[in-house]
């Protein structure tokens, strides 16, 4: 059976006042003059009035508001329509959700205003990262798995390669030989490291309670002549949680993330700032090693983490291998974000058992 009605027997007021999509009435200079009630729950917000009359950028990250107020304009000024895209929401409480946004014309009596509709796909945005970083994780496993056959059948003959030097050191004595034998250390270490890191349960250590915030001020003194030029913040809260794990894995994974974040500034003009961030939330401990060096373009954020590729013209990647490696068997998260120019924010994720 169909339900016949008229237009006139429609309460679209009603109808818009409870739409499962947020939707916004904008005004000149971004001013949000009606939200509907699934605003209210997108942002966290108890009443209406803490979003009507405020400007719209106060719910957008300050790097987006110019893009924001340039899309404003193409619908009050060229009454064009804004397409769906993705973007980042502050919401009432602080957290940073993902939504897609999109805006047309809104005619009230001789007044052009902007309609704006909000939709959340955090979910979905956590569901897509996540089985990227499935994808990344069953990756590194594999070059893990590669690069421990290729140590071992290096390594062996190399092996054999420094027993006869010595005996011929000690035979035929040559100013050559310690050279040589030096060399050959630093292959061999090289290997090691890469051995370890395709295989960090290769440290046969227990699992402990860990005071991350302590280990980071210990690793950051390691630095100590390094950092002459580099201001140092830090914005530790939650200091009493602590997370469970293999101590010197962690320690040297800090290690390796704060020695990047320093070497990052060694190009650029004046002084740099290095920014570490601890707290707590929804049951992980979250580190940010944020940097104000030269940055990491976008297309070869992907290959942090892989083996042998690194952004440095004398480096090996390996560092950042044994980072990725020991937060992911941890059961930890790791992202990065970087703006060329700019510099690096390394995002970790650590579950409090």
């Amino acid at each position: 059976m169909e339900l016949q009605t008229g237009s006139h027997d429609i309460d679209f007021h009603q109808l818009i006042e409870y739409s499962l999509n947020s939707i916004w009435i904008v005004g000149e200079e971004g001013k949000i003059l009606y939200c509907n009630k699934a605003c209210l729950e997108l942002l966290k917000l108890a009443s209406p009035e803490d979003i009507l009359y405020k400007k719209l950028y106060a719910f957008f990250p300050s790097e987006i508001h110019a893009g924001c107020k340039e899309r404003l304009n193409k619908v009050l000024k060229n009454q064009d329509i804004v397409e769906l895209e993705e973007q980042k929401m502050i919401c009432g409480d602080g957290e940073v959700i993902d939504i897609e946004v999109t805006a047309a014309p809104f005619y009230l009596k001789d007044m052009v205003l902007a309609q704006v509709i909000i939709r959340n796909i955090t979910d979905r945005k956590r569901a897509e990262r996540a089985e990227i970083l499935l994808k990344e994780r069953v990756k590194l496993a594999s070059i893990g798995q590669i690069a421990a056959g290729i140590v071992h059948e290096v390594k062996n003959p190399l092996t054999t390669v420094k027993g006869f030097l010595q005996l011929l050191k000690e035979s035929q004595p040559h100013p050559y030989f310690d050279t040589i034998e030096a060399e050959l250390e630093k292959a061999l270490e090289a290997l090691q490291n890469l051995l370890h890191v395709s295989k960090p349960d290769l440290h046969e250590e227990p699992f402990v309670p860990i005071d991350l915030c302590k280990e980071l001020a210990s690793i950051l003194f390691l630095f100590q002549e390094k950092l002459y030029k580099v201001e140092i913040e830090w914005a530790l809260r939650d200091t009493e949680r602590k997370v469970v794990g293999k101590r010197n894995l962690f320690l040297k994974a800090f290690f390796n993330l704060l020695k990047n974040a320093i070497e990052a500034m060694d190009e650029i003009q004046g002084k740099g700032k290095i920014k570490i961030e601890h707290y707590y939330k929804n049951g992980q401990i979250h580190i940010k090693v944020s940097d104000t060096g030269v940055g990491i373009p976008e297309d070869k954020l992907k290959l942090l983490g892989t083996p042998f590729f690194s952004t440095k013209s004398e480096g090996t990647g390996l560092g950042l291998t044994q980072v990725y490696t020991t937060i992911h068997k941890h059961g930890g998260n790791i992202s990065v974000q970087s703006v060329v120019g700019k510099g690096t924010t390394f995002h970790v994720q650590l579950p409090v058992k």
